[in-house]
């Protein structure tokens, strides 16, 4: 109707809620997260604003819309903005996407680094050449993402962010002529932040890590028929979204994601980082001619003598697993107790480990393995 008339847009009744979506479920049950147009909109323009958009641009569209980063910048962005847009249903059929990129001359890819991998694993040498600009997020891009972005798309930049559900997503984004690999850039414009330490109070130096509170007009008002605890915590006089991450700041302002609180398991007074183990495991074992992870480490047990445990699609001997830790300066502490064998790494449809059904795959010998 807006190519006739706007007097009908004008007078039309505009629900407030513009989408429910879930969270990943990764490590809980999803909850139901209801964001409004205002949500979804200011997240959108203020994470558009330095993403220096050409008229000529083509984007690859194919997140699945029941993600937020799916929703936003595969169908909202090009709806917004008139930008060109290839889209694929199936994000995992890593050759046709290749393909795709090729036939239309795609500049602007934007996924889960794990996705973003597959794609440039199946592309010929010149089949992404086209691409000057990857926008990633939902887990950390490694190192071994980047160098391969480097060979395949030589002329693009990666502009890494960090985004939740709850926030519509994109929380911070490394942006063009200010990118640091390693970090998910600077929050966008439209939002306050503080780093609390686990006394709660504020942390201003930088190298510290911190749990990440926000708020702006991003953000949603709450979880739809959610008896929990609330999201929502009182700092300074304001009301803020908790977002469960932990967070730091290097030595020129940018943030560095240390990890889901959820995600450490506190053994023998000290905090030890799971998803800082698999990164080290990954760099080692991972074999770049698969899709998906050949690995994934997880906290099994009491909450209180937890056992980190690395499940794994290929065959590895644990003393060999711990002396790859420990040449990468972790101490025993941080060493994996069992390694538990299994078929294939479990993937929720954002590209995730699902680690809430990877601890149920674990078997009843594996309980009687040797944590010695």
């Amino acid at each position: 109707k807006s190519h006739f008339c706007w007097g009908s847009l004008r007078r039309a009744k505009i629900a407030e809620t513009a989408a429910i979506l879930f969270t990943s479920g990764s490590e809980n049950l999803p909850k139901a997260v209801p964001l409004t147009h205002a949500n979804l909109i200011s997240d959108l323009r203020f994470a558009m604003k330095d993403m220096q958009l050409r008229q000529d641009d083509c984007l690859l569209g194919m997140l699945p819309p029941f993600h937020s980063f799916g929703l936003l910048l595969n169908v909202m962005m090009p709806a917004c903005t008139s930008l060109r847009v290839v889209y694929h249903a199936n994000p995992t059929e890593a050759d046709m996407l290749a393909r795709l990129i090729a036939a239309y001359r795609v500049t602007m890819a934007v996924g889960t680094p794990t996705f973003i991998g597959n794609i440039l694993r199946n592309a010929g040498d010149s089949q992404a050449a086209s691409v000057r600009v990857v926008i990633t997020g939902a887990e950390k891009c490694s190192d071994a993402i980047y160098e391969l972005i480097r060979r395949k798309c030589p002329d693009a930049i990666v502009l890494e962010g960090y985004g939740i559900t709850e926030c519509g997503p994109i929380v911070a984004l490394n942006k063009p002529g200010a990118v640091k690999a390693g970090t998910i850039g600077h929050p966008l414009d439209c939002m306050e932040w503080l780093l609390l330490d686990e006394q709660g109070k504020i942390i201003r130096e930088a190298g510290k890590t911190g749990m990440l509170l926000v708020r702006g007009p991003n953000i949603f008002h709450g979880y739809i028929h959610f008896d929990g605890e609330s999201p929502f915590v009182e700092k300074e006089g304001k009301t803020w979204y908790r977002t469960g991450d932990l967070i730091a700041l290097d030595e020129d302002g940018f943030m560095v994601f240390m990890g889901r609180l959820k995600r450490f398991v506190k053994i023998g007074g000290e905090m030890i980082s799971l998803p800082a183990i698999e990164e080290i495991l990954l760099k080692a074992y991972q074999d770049k001619s698969k899709d998906g992870p050949v690995l994934a480490v997880e906290a099994l047990g009491e909450e209180l003598q937890p056992v980190v445990t690395l499940f794994s699609t290929i065959p590895l001997e644990r003393e060999e697993v711990n002396h790859q830790l420990r040449d990468a300066g972790l101490a025993p502490i941080n060493f994996i107790r069992q390694i538990i064998p299994i078929t294939e790494i479990p993937l929720l449809g954002s590209g995730k480990v699902d680690y809430r059904n990877l601890k149920s795959m674990r078997t009843e010998s594996s309980l009687s393995d040797s944590l010695a």
